[in-house]
């Protein structure tokens, strides 16, 4: 039985729902963001509000029940407040810089990595250590941070390369003489 599912996602102010009946459209003050729904839930919208339901007691449609109520959250929440990912550069030489379209790294290789910034998301450098990725869809803000992390991700004997804000790198001991 999923606690997530039973919750219902509330609606604010400014935001409109389209169901429709195999897609979930939501429109906020920062854009439009839109989902399939999967056939194993029955969602609907009352009362300024979004339920869903499993259609049977089946394993899929159990758990189908609060990832679909989570993803129609995000929805809500991406068109009102969007989603933002930092990321921080450790190592001497390590810098950031918003050119454009695109995001120029300087990570330690004999060449710069330009980035180009996908559609829908932003990216800024308010230090040259750091980089904030914002957004509307969560998924696409986690998958451009992810990619950005793999150009250069940290290394555990120096913790050099690119890290999410507030990550813990497991340090390890170098050589012992």
């Amino acid at each position: 039985m999923s606690r997530i599912g039973k919750k219902p996602v509330s609606i604010p102010a400014g935001v409109t729902v389209t169901l429709d009946a195999d897609k979930l459209a939501v429109k906020g003050p920062k854009g439009e963001l839109s989902m399939a729904i999967v056939d194993d839930v029955d969602v609907s919208y009352a009362n300024d509000e979004i339920v869903v339901k499993p259609k049977n007691q089946g394993k899929r449609s159990r758990s189908m029940w609060g990832m679909q109520r989570t993803m129609a959250a995000n929805l809500v929440t991406g068109v009102t407040e969007g989603f933002t990912r930092q990321l921080e550069l450790n190592g001497v030489g390590y810098r950031a810089a918003v050119k454009g379209k695109a995001l120029s790294l300087q990570l330690g290789y004999s060449h710069d990595v330009d980035f180009p910034i996908p559609e829908g998301i932003d990216i800024q450098c308010p230090e040259q250590t750091k980089i904030v990725v914002t957004g509307i869809d969560k998924q696409q803000v986690g998958q451009v941070a992810a990619k950005i992390r793999e150009f250069r991700k940290p290394e555990p004997y120096k913790g050099k390369g690119v890290k999410y804000a507030g990550e813990y790198i497991f340090r390890k001991e170098g050589k012992k003489k």
